[in-house]
């Protein structure tokens, strides 16, 4: 039998495979407009991340490590002037763009798409020559496939304990790496096959940097697969979903195909991308938008209680009771309820130490937290309420779902970038990636470095 024809015989008993295959070759000229504006906004959001998250100990310890090794000069390092094979640079630049845990999520499967994606895309468009408008278009398909693989293996998978970040994403960045060097549908086929047997991340790691460091593995992932599957290195081409595949060996819900690939190719999901405007894990923000449209009509010390309703599949990421330094505040209901109506500012990077934790009125206020599970809430949405030691009640909903006009999107990641790298920064990074259909993909590197 033919390679040919073992790869059509194999991916016959792989639709998924197959769809994200024939999608990771779509047309650019097929890709609508509204898609590419939010990937630009993503991925301003994304070099704002990461090069305010340069100086944090998981982006130093990878970075330090990376540089030593060195190799061939290829990619751009976030931080670091020094250029590193595009394997190496994917693993650094996703570490350290998802270490600030203030990156763009997608609640379709509950995962950090660009930061897993663009760090592969990135480095395998420099290493390959590729025009801005191609990387920006690989990113865009690379962060819609991990989307879809998400949803397909379902929230099973994410309640197991695996991160969607890593898991799905690595499928995600594999598919962008894939587009940029020019795989054919076979050779596709066989990256999404070695990605299968490489893919992990546990959520046993959130508080922790081993969480960052999973966007940096799925980035990793996604090259190395690419660069295999180049080079003729043979795997399982459906190895995404066959028998012992990834999906059935990690818990993968394996949902109906129909829902998750309708409209593929013709409507981007990723449109529908969250993007943070508080420094803390995405499952609180919900919680802290309804806490500010109350925090002006109350005192902290007016508090007798505040009950927070959320999703029960929330507790096993951000509820730590007590947190003790200031990366598990982030991931800590209980606190953050305190400091927003504290009037403590969560957009504020400062604003998470470990002394803010010990701090005695917060504690004071964090112990007046109870949060409560409700299964009829959205992944997106809360429920607040707090009752005054005068005996009043105030209650405030709030779902992140609801949805923000592009100009609004736009001025709000525009204003984040901003107060993250300073304004004449922001702005000419955000420049840079509008021009890239003509400037190409060097000049973000640039900016990236310094």
């Amino acid at each position: 039998m033919t390679d040919s024809l073992a790869h059509d015989r194999a991916l016959k008993g792989a639709p998924l495979t197959a769809a994200i295959v024939d999608f990771a070759a779509m047309p650019a000229s097929a890709i609508p407009a509204s898609a590419r504006q939010v990937m630009r906004l993503s991925l301003l959001d994304w070099c704002a991340v990461a090069i305010a998250g340069k100086d944090e100990p998981v982006s130093r310890i990878a970075r330090t490590i990376i540089e030593a090794e060195a190799g061939a000069p290829v990619a751009s390092l976030v931080g670091s002037g020094q250029k590193v094979p595009p394997r190496a640079a994917a693993l650094v630049n996703g570490a350290t763009s998802h270490a600030l845990d203030y990156d763009d999520t997608h609640f379709d499967h509950i995962g950090h798409p660009s930061v897993a994606v663009v760090p592969a895309a990135l480095a395998m468009a420099e290493a390959t020559g590729a025009s801005g408008a191609a990387f920006l278009d690989a990113a865009l398909i690379g962060v819609e496939a991990s989307v879809r693989i998400g949803t397909w293996l379902g929230r099973e998978h994410y309640q197991h304990g695996f991160h969607q970040t890593a898991t799905a994403g690595a499928f995600g960045a594999t598919i962008a790496a894939g587009r940029l060097a020019r795989l054919d549908g076979a050779a596709m086929a066989q990256a999404i096959g070695i990605a299968a047997t490489r893919a992990s991340g546990l959520k046993s790691q959130f508080g922790t940097m081993g969480k960052p460091y999973h966007a940096g593995m799925a980035a990793a992932n996604g090259v190395e697969a690419v660069l295999l599957a180049r080079a003729g290195f043979v795997s399982r081409p459906d190895g995404l979903e066959c028998e012992q595949g990834f999906g059935p060996t990690h818990a993968g819900a394996a949902l109906p195909l129909g829902p998750v690939l309708d409209g593929l190719g013709t409507e981007f999901r990723f449109e529908r991308v969250q993007h943070k405007f508080h420094a803390c894990c995405h499952g609180t923000h919900a919680m802290l938008e309804a806490l500010a449209a109350l925090r002006g009509s109350v005192r902290p010390d007016e508090v007798e209680s505040i009950a927070v309703a959320t999703h029960p599949r929330w507790l096993k990421v951000c509820h730590i009771p007590a947190p003790a330094t200031g990366l598990e505040a982030k991931f800590s209901y209980r606190l953050t309820a305190a400091m927003a109506l504290s009037h403590v500012d969560t957009g504020a990077l400062a604003s998470f130490t470990d002394a803010l934790c010990a701090d005695p009125a917060l504690v004071g206020l964090r112990d007046r937290v109870l949060v409560e599970p409700d299964d009829t809430l959205a992944d997106t949405a809360t429920r607040v309420r707090l009752r005054l030691r005068d005996g009043r009640v105030l209650e405030q909903a709030f779902d992140l779902d609801a949805p923000i006009p592009i100009d609004a999107r736009e001025a709000k990641i525009r204003a984040k970038a901003a107060s993250l790298l300073g304004a004449a920064r922001a702005e000419a990074i955000w420049q840079a990636i509008g021009g890239f259909d003509d400037k190409g993909v060097p000049g973000l590197g640039h900016w990236l470095a310094g």
